[in-house]
């Protein structure tokens, strides 16, 4: 939805109400100058840059405490191979 800024302005209650359903884009010299967004979709990055930011560190987490085993497992790769290696599905 577009409403220019003074409509905006003098029916705010409404838009706001509005917003919950849908974006209100505020139009100011026939550009947008702002948008009225809900509660719950303007928490919606926040939650996925959280989100990204617990799998980072669970990353992280597994890394150092499985360092020893990670680097063990890259030694037999390099000495043994890939198990299944040779099998080719054609």
């Amino acid at each position: 939805m577009q409403v220019n800024a003074t409509e905006a302005k003098n029916r705010f209650g409404y838009y706001l109400a509005q917003a919950e359903r849908e974006l209100v884009h505020v139009m100011k010299n026939d550009r947008i100058a702002g948008v009225i967004v809900s509660p719950a979709r303007f928490a919606e990055p926040e939650a996925l840059e959280q989100k990204k930011r617990s799998i980072t560190k669970r990353k992280r987490e597994f890394n150092k405490t499985y360092k020893d085993w990670i680097v063990a497992q890259d030694e037999l790769v390099k000495t043994v191979g890939v198990f299944g290696e040779e099998l080719r599905p054609w």
